[in-house]
């Protein structure tokens, strides 16, 4: 079976992700842990009081109340700690003690770097800088609204979608570690992705949803029955929020209830399709996820697939690319790494259609071998915001 035909795969759940008695709750991202700290430390630092709790908005605009378990002032230095519940995600980081330690800087602004714990970047692919914290771009960009939230004694109005302005006035250095976060880092793919000594701090929403379970698997299955329930005849499958907003940006004629973020189970939402009778699907995601599907992987959850540098590498090679740069894809530390070396190459729009192709022609090859019927597929490659469309395959009737 060749590249362009893969075997078609939709490997089972981890034991400990089936289907359990009661609701699953969801937690908090060490992203939202972390702001929560932050602005604990530096309010402990302006005012002199420590706080039992903090407030702290989410990227949403939502505001959320947290615990603060630890607060401590010694000379110029701040201390907050607040433990992460991360719901009934099987998440290694639960109950961590995210700490924050903040200090005055003689320049305004916000300076943030990572302490004990928090892994530090030493490979390209991650949109992270060389060297620095592995503190993502939206943890971040909370971190910054929550400190400076902190810095003037008030609620910003708006959400954090961009980095807080911190004002004029005395900046702060903000250091989030978590102790035992070393050790935590051994059960993830940290090291593999480059990131030493430590874990991310990670999220994209602040919160942490069980999203790799059979609530998550069924909770898709229900939101494509309510859709094809509605009439509607095409049906968008998002790999999360970012690419839900995007695809929803792309597709604005379409009513909110064709949107369904798949997650990890997009051979549960094709089948539920088919079962329904639709005949269209548009699939929007990044290029990660599009590598696995592309690989004949209809349930991608990290645990039981990896993203194949050799079939992206094929690709660069068919689409024109020197044996030199399919070697460098060969070699990619991951997928994102892949897209950035065919972006450099001026290869990216050319090798994203053609992945785009693969995984349109295992969909499609998916619902009929697998689920006994016909679906026209359209598949989109957005860019790392979820809101930019890189690429396309596919035509769907209209």
């Amino acid at each position: 079976m060749t590249s362009e035909e893969p075997e078609l795969r939709e490997p089972d759940m981890p034991r400990t992700m089936k289907v359990r008695q009661r609701a699953l709750r969801t937690g908090w991202t060490t992203g939202s842990c972390a702001s929560a700290a932050a602005k604990a430390a530096t309010a402990l630092l302006r005012t002199g009081k420590p706080a039992d709790h903090v407030q702290i908005a989410l990227p949403s605009g939502n505001r959320v109340t947290f615990r603060v378990e630890e607060a401590a002032l010694t000379g110029g230095r701040a201390r907050a700690v607040v433990v992460k519940d991360a719901g009934d995600d099987p998440d290694v980081t639960h109950g961590a003690h995210i700490t924050a330690d903040v200090s005055w800087l003689d320049r305004p602004g916000i300076e943030l770097d990572g302490g004990e714990g928090v892994g530090v970047v030493t490979k390209p692919g991650l949109g992270l800088e060389l060297g620095g914290p592995a503190i993502n771009p939206v943890p971040r960009r909370m971190i910054t609204h929550a400190v400076a939230e902190a810095l003037t004694g008030t609620d910003l109005d708006s959400p954090p979608e961009r980095p807080a302005e911190p004002g004029t006035g005395r900046g702060v250095r903000v250091v989030i570690s978590v102790p035992e976060g070393e050790r935590m880092a051994r059960k993830t793919t940290n090291k593999r992705l480059g990131i030493l000594g430590g874990i991310s701090i990670l999220g994209t929403t602040g919160i942490v949803r069980p999203f790799s379970t059979a609530s998550w698997r069924a909770s898709v299955e229900q939101a494509v029955s309510v859709m094809a329930a509605q009439g509607e005849d095409t049906l968008v499958l998002c790999t999360g929020g970012r690419t839900e907003k995007g695809a929803m940006k792309m597709l604005p004629r379409l009513p909110e209830v064709c949107f369904v973020e798949v997650g990890d189970f997009t051979g549960a939402a094709l089948r539920r399709a088919v079962q329904h009778g639709l005949r269209q699907v548009v699939f929007v995601g990044m290029v990660g996820k599009l590598t696995k599907l592309a690989a004949g992987v209809l349930m991608t959850h990290y645990t039981r697939s990896r993203v194949s540098t050799d079939l992206l590498a094929e690709i660069t090679a068919e689409m024109g690319g020197s044996a030199e740069l399919a070697a460098e894809v060969a070699a990619a530390n991951t997928a994102r790494h892949a897209y950035e070396l065919w972006e450099d190459a001026g290869l990216l729009g050319r090798c994203g259609r053609e992945l785009c192709r693969r995984v349109a022609g295992v969909l499609e090859r998916f619902a009929a071998e697998e689920a006994g019927g016909e679906l026209a597929v359209q598949v989109v490659m957005v860019d790392f915001t979820g809101e930019r469309m890189v690429s396309m395959y596919g035509r769907l009737a209209r």
